[in-house]
């Protein structure tokens, strides 16, 4: 190569060698700075926490000190004790009061305690239509009794043992609900199958003098095997401003959420042998 290119060629390394240098140098001063202003700021800034944790324990300090004064001037004074009256002197704990009358009869109490007695006298085979013709029990009263005045005409009683016994009882709450509300209500009777249906509407029929025309969609009893429908059914009569009243048969092992809702249902839970009966005839 011609000494004139290589003295080019090395002037040229040179000038970029020097322009590198002269980088590298300006950066070593950035950072130079930089540290130095960190560490500035960091003091700085260590100070200042420092001043605030000087101050909040002199303030707890003051207030601690302060406390201790403030105690020292309270006269501390130990309560006499007072003798106890001995658990005889003590008058007797009065009873609790009866609980009152629930739900949708709180007022029709004297009505439906008069119609219970009455129900438990001698039969009326000749009774008007959705009168009671059948007699009730002294324990068939009591589970009415309960259902209408603590339960407020919403829950479960127990089975009377078979679903003619049960037809009787609910057919003595339709003759009372007749008494209270007119034709205002409907009665929905829910039955799984249409051979318990069938029982169901025998029994009503017959404990109400009632015939084949009083069971269906726009009379005074309806019988369901879905719940589904029986709630659409209830849903309908309330829009009317009617009350439905929900039957529920002894063998549907479950009451439906949505029948809860409901101010008026009676469902009836069977026994343990009333299931197993059941099973063998089925």
């Amino acid at each position: 190569m011609p000494p004139e290119l290589v003295e080019l060629a090395l002037s040229d390394l040179r000038q970029r060698r020097e322009g590198l240098l002269a980088e590298i140098a300006a950066l070593e001063r950035r950072r130079d700075q930089l540290e130095r202003e960190l560490t500035a700021s960091f003091a700085g800034q260590s100070d200042a926490i420092a001043r605030r944790v000087k101050g909040f324990q002199d303030y707890l300090v003051g207030a601690l000190q302060d406390l201790a004064a403030a105690a020292e001037r309270l006269e501390l004074v130990v309560p006499a004790l007072q003798p106890q009256p001995s658990p005889l002197d003590r008058p007797p704990t009065p009873e609790p009061a009866a609980p009152a009358v629930a739900g949708l009869f709180s007022q029709d109490e004297a009505l439906i305690r008069e119609r219970l007695r009455r129900f438990q006298g001698q039969p009326d085979f000749q009774a008007d239509p959705w009168k009671l013709r059948r007699s009730l029990d002294a324990a068939a009263a009591a589970l009415l009794e309960d259902w209408f005045l603590n339960q407020g005409g919403r829950g479960a009683q127990p089975s009377r043992g078979s679903r003619s016994r049960n037809g009787v009882v609910t057919a003595a709450a339709v003759a009372i609900l007749g008494d209270l509300y007119g034709d205002r209500f409907q009665t929905l009777v829910l039955a799984g199958q249409p051979e318990r249906l069938g029982e169901w509407r025998r029994c009503l029929q017959d404990a109400l003098g009632l015939s084949r025309e009083d069971f269906g969609p726009n009379s005074g009893i309806v019988l369901f095997e879905r719940p589904e429908a029986l709630v659409e059914r209830a849903d309908r009569l309330e829009e009317r401003g009617e009350l439905p009243f929900i039957v529920i048969d002894a063998l549907e092992r479950a009451v439906e959420i949505p029948v809860l809702q409901f101010p008026l249902w009676i469902a009836y839970a069977a026994s343990p042998e009333e299931i197993s009966l059941e099973d063998d005839l089925a």
